[in-house]
């Protein structure tokens, strides 16, 4: 029975009523499901289900937190596997103006690297994840429209929310729990007036295709073609990449493929690129080759949309009064890396773990804040990949070493946290505090000197693929995510990662100062003594010395 054809819920009141049936809530009410098996939940979706595959919402491609969480945290393996496509990795063509794709610089890797990810497509996923919340005994109803939302003051008392679904009369349903997963709706945000923007403005436009572009094929060279294993570029995140701008190529098991042109508004503005037509004269001048496979399938277009401003803030997610935000109905970051999904796991978990403690009677408020401390600092750490960083990627010397650090980051500190369920864990983090600290405090200084080192760079664009999967400490680091640690092992590995970071930069200093003597480094060694470790200076991660060649060799 498909979820636009149930019957309308009973009239018993949920435990946890969730606002919005898409990935956030519907995610979030499996996971409650697992943990709390005799908790009430009911989903409240306005769309009509089943939704339409392929031109239905972006955020397509997952990375390693996100992928884990759907396929080992909510258990969905066995759908990831049959109906969806397993992703290889991150890639990267400094293209811009460029037909000739094979002769340019590519990162990327030339094997899959060990934990997987997916290619994911919405409507598929969202349908599956619609009947699967149904079949493990939640309660869901489409078409319905969330009419007002009444927070309660008093401690022990019901939030009401009044809803309706088309000719029903309003239903009103108490809960102790409200969790809006409304996505850019925000209707908790708004009412409570949470609303932020942040210093990252830039904007997206982006459509679906009724066919696959098979970007394996786009040039015939034997060289070119054996740099990857596995032929099939195709299933990576490809970003075809320009200064100031990038532009993804997302496959998705429909047969669809996604396209999005990203960009700063002081580069590129939205106005060049606003429909799909403008869309295609930009790409005819930025990334002709895109432009030349898109041009005779004009006919296959299946949607086209478009934000101004993607990215903005939240001024809290958790409240102790048993309300919360989740996905994009709190706040957004940039689909550069693809950070949306994980960022839905990891609010979704401190939500989970703040419903179980209120189940099991025992106090909010000092959980509540220091976890919304917590998803606020990853948010903002995060954030400075993104923000002043888009003038780099068109630099085929800055930005691969910026791309291998920002994954180191992310491999080295938060995504051990999710994997080994450290996340809710606050006496471990409360060991770990100063170097988690330190580390955000190097990264900002990292990225900053990224931009002074992108500003004097040479930006030659040789032939060559720059290969992830031959740095042999890179593809470990990427497979030890899947060892199981204790407490001391964790902590332990956390402050190796510190060590990393610490070795890394210096080394990032040492290469850009070489070729450009000029650039100010104080910063970023005033950055690395803050972690107060013994650097190693002498130990090569990416550049065998300062002027030969690198660890990062061309495939």
């Amino acid at each position: 029975m498909s979820p636009s054809t149930a019957p309308t819920p009973r009239a018993a009141d949920p435990d946890v009523v969730i606002l919005g049936g898409g990935l956030a809530g519907l995610t979030l009410a499996l996971q409650l499901r697992q943990r709390l098996p005799d908790l009430e939940v009911l989903v409240l979706e306005r769309r009509t289900h089943p939704v339409p595959e392929a031109c239905h919402k972006v955020g397509e491609s997952s990375v390693e937190i996100g992928g884990h969480y759907f396929q080992h945290v909510l258990g969905l393996e066995p759908h990831l596997v049959a109906r969806q496509l397993k992703k290889f990795g991150f890639r990267f063509f400094f293209s811009d103006g460029r037909r000739d794709i094979d002769a340019v610089t590519e990162l990327g890797a030339s094997r899959p690297l060990a934990v997987p990810s997916w290619q994911i497509d919405r409507g598929i996923f969202e349908n599956f994840l619609g009947h699967e919340v149904q079949r493990r005994g939640i309660r869901f109803a489409d078409t319905a429209l969330i009419r007002e939302v009444t927070l309660a003051t008093d401690k022990g008392a019901r939030h009401r929310v009044h809803w309706q679904r088309p000719d029903e009369a309003m239903h009103t349903t108490h809960a102790r729990w409200v969790v809006d997963a409304s996505g850019r709706a925000g209707l908790l945000k708004r009412q409570l007036g949470l609303a932020r923007e942040n210093a990252h403005a830039a904007h997206a436009v982006w459509f679906r295709i009724g066919a696959r572009i098979e970007i394996d094929g786009w040039s015939q060279d034997p060289g070119w073609q054996a740099r990857c294993i596995t032929p099939t570029r195709w299933l990576s995140t490809n970003h075809l990449v320009g200064a100031g701008y990038w532009v993804w190529l997302i496959p998705l098991a429909s047969g669809s493929h996604s396209v999005g042109i990203v960009a700063d508004p002081d580069y590129h503005p939205l106005e060049r690129m606003n429909t799909f037509e403008r869309a295609m004269d930009w790409l005819q001048q930025h990334q002709p080759r895109l432009f030349d496979e898109l041009d005779g399938q004009r006919t296959k277009l299946q949607d086209f949309a478009f934000f101004r401003r993607f990215s903005y803030d939240c001024a809290q997610t958790f409240s102790a009064q048993r309300w919360a935000l989740t996905g994009e109905a709190g706040r957004f970051l940039d689909p550069f890396y693809s950070p949306g999904s994980d960022f839905i796991a990891i609010g979704n978990t401190y939500i989970t773990e703040l419903v179980a403690r209120d189940r099991a009677g025992l106090p909010l408020g000092a959980h509540t804040a220091i976890y919304d401390q917590i998803f606020r600092s990853f948010y903002d750490s995060t954030l400075t990949l993104y923000q002043g960083q888009y003038g780099l990627f068109g630099d085929p010397e800055v930005l691969p070493v910026k791309v291998l650090w920002d994954y180191t980051y992310y491999w080295s500190v938060l995504a051990p946290m999710f994997f080994q369920q450290r996340l809710t864990d606050l006496a471990s983090l409360s060991h770990l505090r100063a170097e988690l600290a330190a580390c955000q405090g190097l990264n900002g200084a990292v990225q900053r000197f990224l931009r002074a080192w992108g500003a004097v760079s040479a930006r030659r664009n040789p032939a060559v693929m720059l290969d992830q999967a031959s740095i042999p400490w890179f593809a470990e680091l990427n497979r030890s995510l899947l060892d199981r640690c204790d407490d001391a092992t964790f902590r332990a590995r956390l402050r190796e990662a510190a060590v990393r970071l610490q070795v890394l930069a210096l080394e990032i200093g040492e290469r850009a100062s070489h070729d450009h003597p000029a650039l100010d480094t104080a910063p970023l060694l005033e950055a690395v003594a803050a972690l107060g470790m013994p650097a190693r200076p002498a130990q090569r991660m990416l550049f065998a010395a300062p002027s030969g060649a690198g660890v990062l060799q061309p495939a």
